[in-house]
């Protein structure tokens, strides 16, 4: 499933290219998807495309009418092709733009989800109610102190979240608790300060490096342009059990936590 850096990256491929084009027609092939494409949809029509943003793991095409409200599901994909491209299987949705591209929304699992809304994204029931943004000021070792506070639960699904802090998915918890070395099963209202700040620095890091590098391609995930992203190249943890930990050479260990795959080790990380 395409995580923060991953809907990031697919984001900063297709801005360029949507800004200030108009829309002149939405072309829906299959609206069966995670939720039905809505006939409003259309009111994009006509519309000149003002800003490309993501909210957690959302992206919002902004126009004067309203929000395109797009989100990837675990194996959708957004490429800027021209508008002759021929249409291959799973290329459920194209927008058409008045210069001659088109973006297209290809998802074989149909778990992505196209949507229309025209209040502010702050009230949409889906948006209202994230934490905040990773990379941005308001996750803080303050914040995160407060919102772990008395809470039992592990702290990887804490870091999973979105109410807590959004975007964070299974791969890059892995990789910031293994950085920050704390155990994945750690009750998280037990952490202290110091170490919640530096998980705060290494999930920071760890999303802004996988950005940087393009996004970590696994099996479904490329990017705007087609190519795959190469954090993968970097995971220390995450799809690596019963191999030998980067920095000491124990052998790490993988167990379910909240029916998620969770890799650590043993000696680098403790509760």
């Amino acid at each position: 499933m395409p995580e923060l850096p991953e809907v990031e990256v697919t984001r900063q491929g297709i801005a360029p290219y949507l800004i200030e084009q108009t829309v002149v027609e939405l072309i829906v092939r299959n609206a069966c998807l995670r939720w039905p494409v809505p006939e409003i949809a259309q009111n994009i029509v006509g519309q000149t495309i003002l800003s490309v943003r993501r909210r957690a793991k959302y992206l919002l095409i902004d126009t004067d009418a309203g929000i395109t409200i797009v989100h990837l599901g675990m194996s959708g994909s957004l490429r800027i092709l021209p508008r002759n491209t021929p249409v291959e299987k799973h290329d459920h949705i194209d927008l058409v733009l008045a210069n001659g591209r088109i973006l297209r929304f290809n998802d074989p699992r149909r778990f992505g989800a196209w949507l229309w809304y025209e209040l502010p994204e702050e009230v949409h029931p889906l948006l209202a109610k994230l934490g905040p943004e990773p990379l941005s000021e308001s996750f803080n070792p303050q914040q995160l102190q407060a919102a772990l506070k008395g809470k039992k639960k592990a702290i990887k699904l804490c870091l999973m979240d979105n109410h807590i802090v959004v975007g964070v998915g299974n791969i890059y918890a892995n990789e910031a608790l293994f950085a920050a070395g704390i155990h994945p099963q750690t009750a998280a209202g037990s952490i202290d300060s110091a170490r919640l700040t530096l998980l705060v620095v290494e999930v920071k890091q760890i999303l802004a490096q996988a950005i940087k590098q393009g996004g970590t391609t696994l099996k479904d995930f490329t990017n705007a342009d087609g190519k795959p992203g190469y954090f993968a190249q970097k995971l220390h943890v995450y799809g690596r059990g019963s191999e030998s930990c980067t920095h000491c050479g124990n052998l790490l260990s993988e167990i379910r936590l909240g029916q998620r795959t969770t890799v650590f080790c043993g000696l680098c990380q403790t509760k």
